[in-house]
């Protein structure tokens, strides 16, 4: 039957890479770099603006919530920021709630 299927045979092993030749170094360095620069650099200056922003905000700053609610500064404290949303409603919300201050006469314009 041997005439029908050829036989195979093995061949020589392939010789083996150089060990430690760095080009392994290479592609963590790479992924490194890639990850400061697309992910580390932009959170951590995203971070400093919103404590800047945390840190300026003063009684009559039209400011909107990270729950999308719209209002004017009234009273600020340490940990908390008393927000006027109408004429008769005023909410108490935590500092870091705040997402974004708006220009002057934003709200009176919605």
């Amino acid at each position: 039957m041997s005439f029908l299927i050829p036989e195979a045979f093995a061949d020589a092993a392939a010789p083996a890479g150089a060990v430690g030749s760095g080009f392994e170094w290479v592609f963590l360095v790479g992924f490194l770099v890639i990850f400061y620069l697309m992910i580390w650099r932009p959170q951590a200056k995203r971070a400093k603006e919103h404590k800047s922003l945390l840190g300026n905000l003063q009684k009559g700053d039209e400011v909107v919530t990270s729950g999308g609610i719209a209002g004017k500064v009234t009273k600020v404290s340490d940990d908390f920021v008393v927000l006027e949303v109408s004429n008769t409603v005023e909410l108490k919300i935590q500092k870091v709630a705040i997402a974004a201050t708006l220009p002057k006469g934003t709200l009176k314009a919605i």
